[in-house]
C-alpha cells in the first residue's frame, strides 16, 4: 500500500529517484539542490539502489557525464540550481540536440548576479529555449509525482528529449509537507525498463554520438527536435492519465482553479499558486468572480489550450518570477500574451514581475493584483502593462 510521510521536496524527489533506480547519477552540489544528490548518495552507499553515482568537479562536468552515460544507453539523472544550471548551459543544448532523455531536478533559485541563493525562476526560464521539456511543480507531492512521470515522457519513442522537473528553492525544496509515496514496485512498473533504440554500447549496431552537425543536415535535425517537442504534449497528457489511474492524482498541461465563470484571473507558476488560490477563495466568498490558471507544462508551451482557457475573461494578470529584461515584461507574459492573440484577443492582459531574489509575496500582495484586475475589468483601461509587485520604487 502507498504510505504517508512528512518530507521536504528535496527528500521526496530523492526518494522518487531511489524508486526509479537509475543506472547513473552524476552531480555536483549547489544550494538549494544539494540535498538531492546527498540523500541519493546515501541510498547508493547503503546498497538500496544499483546506481553508479559519479561525483564530479563542476556542474558542466555533471551534465557532460550525464550525456556520456545516456549516450551509452544508461538511464541517467542529475539535479542542480541557478548558477549550476548556468554552468551546464553549453551541455544542455548538446543533451537536447543529441535527443538524450536525461532527467534533471531543477530547484529554482535566482541566477547571479548579484549572488543570491533564494528563490525565483531566472535559472530555468533562462534555459527555456535549450530544447528541454520543462514541468513546474507547486507542492512537494507534485514534485515527487512529476519526477516519477519524467522518464515515461522523456524516453517515449516519439519524444526522446531531456526533461527538467522544476520546483521552488527553499519554499518547496526545504519545507516539509505531508506526502503520499507509492510502493517501490509500482513505481518501477510505471516507469518501466529503459530500452534505447540506438546507443554507444550496442556492439551489434555501432553508432557514434556527437554534437557536430554540418549544413547539409543541421536544419533537418533541428526540425526533428522541434517536432519531438510538439509530440511531447500528447505524451505528457497520456502519461498523466496513466498516473491518475494509478494514484487518483490528476495532472494536465495546466490547472484551472475556479475558472468556470471567472471574469478576472491570474496566470502563475510553481509554489505561489498556493498563495494565490487562498486569495481566489477569499474573493469568491465576497462574490467576486476570480479564478487562477497554474501553468504546469512550460515546454512544450500549451499555446492553443491556454489561449482558449483565457477567452471570455475581462482581464488577466500574468505573474513572472523572472524578468527577461526585454523592456516588455517577463518570459511567461510574452508567451501567454502570444497565446491570447488567437483566442482571447479581447481580454486585457497585464504583467506583474514579483518575488525576485526570494522577495516575500503574501496574500495581500496577490489581493492587490486582483484589485487592479477588477478596476481594469470595470473601466476597460490599462494604466501600466508591465508592473513590479512589492518592489521599493
Amino acid at each position: 500500500m502507498a504510505r504517508k510521510d512528512k518530507l521536504s521536496g528535496n527528500e521526496a524527489v530523492a526518494i522518487a529517484m531511489k524508486q526509479i533506480d537509475p543506472d547513473v547519477v552524476a552531480a555536483f552540489p549547489i544550494t538549494p539542490s544539494t540535498e538531492i544528490p546527498q540523500y541519493f548518495s546515501k541510498f547508493v552507499a547503503d546498497g538500496e539502489v544499483h546506481t553508479e553515482f559519479v561525483p564530479v568537479e563542476s556542474e558542466h562536468s555533471a551534465m557532460s557525464a550525464c550525456i556520456g552515460a545516456e549516450a551509452a544507453g544508461a538511464r541517467t539523472m542529475t539535479a542542480t540550481s541557478a548558477n549550476g544550471l548556468a554552468l551546464m548551459w553549453e551541455m544542455l543544448y548538446i543533451a537536447a540536440s543529441c535527443r538524450l532523455p536525461i532527467a534533471l531536478a531543477a530547484v529554482n533559485r535566482a541566477l547571479s548576479g548579484p549572488i543570491n541563493i533564494h528563490n525565483d525562476h531566472s535559472d530555468t526560464m533562462g534555459a527555456r529555449d535549450s530544447g528541454w521539456i520543462q514541468i513546474y511543480c507547486e507542492t512537494n507531492q507534485e514534485a515527487y509525482d512529476t519526477m516519477i512521470q519524467a522518464f515515461p515522457i522523456a524516453e517515449h519513442k516519439d519524444v526522446r528529449l531531456p526533461i527538467m522537473v522544476c520546483f521552488d528553492g527553499f519554499i518547496t525544496s526545504h519545507s516539509v509537507e505531508n506526502i503520499e509515496l507509492l510502493e517501490d514496485e509500482k513505481v518501477k512498473e510505471f516507469v518501466g525498463e529503459y530500452r534505447p533504440e540506438h546507443y554507444l554500447l550496442d556492439k551489434d549496431n555501432p553508432v557514434s554520438v556527437g554534437p557536430l552537425d554540418l549544413p547539409p543536415y543541421y536544419f533537418e535535425h533541428k526540425r526533428q527536435q522541434a517536432q519531438a517537442m510538439v509530440n511531447a504534449k500528447q505524451v505528457i497528457l497520456e502519461t498523466a492519465k496513466k498516473f491518475e489511474e494509478l494514484t487518483g492524482r490528476k495532472y494536465g498541461l495546466f490547472e484551472e482553479y475556479r475558472m468556470e465563470d471567472a471574469e478576472v484571473a491570474v496566470v502563475i507558476i510553481n509554489s505561489t499558486a498556493g498563495t494565490a488560490k487562498a486569495v481566489v477563495d477569499e474573493l469568491r466568498e465576497k462574490g467576486v468572480k476570480a479564478g487562477l490558471v497554474k501553468i504546469r507544462v512550460f515546454r512544450p508551451f500549451p499555446f492553443e489550450e491556454l489561449g482558449k482557457a483565457l477567452a471570455g475573461l475581462k482581464a488577466v494578470a500574468v505573474m513572472d518570477k523572472a524578468d527577461s529584461f526585454s523592456a516588455a515584461g517577463g518570459p511567461l507574459f510574452a508567451e501567454v500574451r502570444s497565446a491570447m492573440f488567437d483566442h482571447a484577443r479581447d481580454t486585457k492582459a497585464v504583467n506583474y514581475i514579483y518575488g525576485l531574489g526570494g522577495r516575500d509575496v503574501r496574500t495581500d500582495d496577490i489581493m492587490k493584483v486582483y484589485e487592479d484586475l477588477l478596476e481594469i475589468a470595470e473601466t476597460g483601461k490599462v494604466k501600466s502593462t508591465v508592473n513590479y509587485l512589492g518592489v521599493r520604487e
